[in-house]
């Protein structure tokens, strides 16, 4: 690992909207010492949900993945920081939450796969693209 700095995205997806997590899950994201470098709020199009997770294209869960990501509004942020995609992956815990230990994000606010309350870029090259989905070069800081 870097020090060099480097940009993730992160979605909070729609039951952390819901159910009124995002602020205290930015707020850990900070107190890690990421920085906010983009937000917005939005409600993804099946067209956007499909650029997302188009390498789970022709999956079995597929359509369900579409259909709870675009189900309603969720929160995009990209974080900035030393080993960025490391740390957010390492803070949300294992994508299953019955795997997720206490003190990470799915462990501490998900209860099944399917709605697991974030989503984290798992690489530099699925951040770069992901990134590139949300948000224009002008709408980060």
């Amino acid at each position: 690992m870097s020090n060099i700095s480097e940009n993730t995205l992160v979605l909070l997806k729609p039951d952390t909207v819901l159910r009124k997590l995002c602020g205290e899950i930015l707020s850990r994201f900070e107190r890690k010492g990421l920085t906010l470098t983009a937000l917005k709020m939005l409600k993804l199009t099946p067209e956007m949900a499909a650029e997302h997770y188009r390498e789970h294209i022709g999956k079995p869960f597929y359509p369900d993945l579409v259909e709870f990501i675009t189900s309603g509004p969720i929160v995009a942020l990209v974080l900035t920081g030393p080993n960025a995609i490391k740390t957010v992956r390492t803070m949300m815990g294992p994508t299953n939450p019955v795997d997720a230990p206490p003190g990470t994000i799915r462990g501490d606010y998900a209860t099944v796969m399917s709605n697991n309350i974030v989503h984290g870029s798992d690489s530099l090259t699925s951040a770069q693209r992901e990134i590139a989905i949300y948000f224009t070069d002008q709408e980060m800081f």
